[in-house]
């Protein structure tokens, strides 16, 4: 496994934007961000503009013109000098790839990312949906809501989810081009995240590209930040959370495509309504979901175990 490992990093991870990353994150009308509070304290997020928002100067640039969305933990995270990690997804095509680095500049409209890494991302259980950014404000204001615990109104949402983008961070790294903020996609059918209680969920981890960024975070640092994104009414939820990676149990052996369980006790929940300037389609889920399972499957397996075969 060691050697797989090294093997797919030295092929995935560069120093640069190469020319297909210059070419692709122009096209993108949304992107997800990385970053870390003065607390530790990691924050997923979401930007969207006109294809073409960000855009890449040169080989070790990405221009963000696009501000932090109302209530998102990102308006306090972003300075100059921090570090940053960059997700960009085309949903249509499910084409994906990774910068981090650190905020150089800022501007009205954005941000400069001196880029220090860059690297794929696997595509297997990315939902594919058209995207478009509508640059008229919502006819409502968007509303915040903060608490310390999952809501009913929380809780729909991470049930019905098929995605949600996790966010880590690597604060014992002396050489930011080798650890900071990290940001990652996690998708699955609907179902795929438990709400166990108010206060923890709990989501399986299934084959991803063998980086692990986000394992290797978690286990240096277990605090991570969750964006779910509400597709079907334009609002979004921020959770800050540690997590608890489970390695062994019933339960894990019972979910199909699972490699492991990762339960995240939540901290802080802040939903955000009608705050999400873009349009989306319903999902064309991912082939590679017909391989993996639901809490609900799950459950019923467990209640009704496969009976032993009768003795001779």
């Amino acid at each position: 496994m060691e050697a797989k490992i090294d093997t797919v990093g030295r092929r995935s991870v560069r120093r640069y934007l190469t020319a297909q990353h210059r070419v692709f994150f122009p096209l993108l009308p949304i992107a997800f961000i990385g970053s870390v509070g003065e607390q530790g304290d990691p924050a997923a997020s979401v930007v969207m503009g006109d294809p073409g928002f960000v855009s890449a100067p040169d080989t070790h640039h990405l221009r963000v013109n696009a501000l932090p969305l109302f209530g998102d933990l990102l308006e306090a995270n972003l300075h100059v000098g921090t570090a940053l990690a960059l997700l960009g997804i085309e949903l249509p095509t499910r084409r994906r790839n990774r910068a981090i680095g650190v905020v150089e500049a800022l501007s009205a409209n954005g941000f400069l990312l001196a880029v220090q890494q860059t690297m794929g991302i696997c595509q297997k259980y990315i939902q594919a949906r058209e995207t478009i950014f509508v640059a008229t404000p919502p006819t409502s204001s968007p509303i915040l809501v903060r608490s310390e615990a999952v809501d009913a109104a929380a809780a729909s949402l991470i049930r019905r989810a098929d995605s949600f983008f996790i966010a880590s961070n690597n604060p014992s790294a002396t050489d930011r081009q080798h650890g900071g903020p990290d940001v990652s996609h996690r998708g699955g059918r609907p179902g795929f995240i438990r709400v166990d209680d108010a206060q923890t969920l709990t989501a399986p981890d299934f084959v991803g590209n063998f980086i692990f960024n986000t394992l290797g975070n978690i286990a240096i640092d277990p605090r991570v930040g969750l964006l779910f994104v509400d597709f079907d009414h334009g609002g979004f939820l921020q959770v800050r959370a540690e997590a608890e990676v489970i390695w062994e149990g019933a339960e894990l052996e019972a979910f199909d495509g699972a490699q492991r369980l990762v339960r995240f006790h939540v901290r802080e929940v802040r939903r955000v309504e009608k705050a999400l300037p873009g349009r989306f389609s319903p999902p064309d889920y991912s082939p590679f979901l017909a391989r993996t399972g639901t809490w609900e499957e799950i459950e019923a397996r467990l209640r009704s175990p496969v009976p032993p075969p009768p003795s001779e």
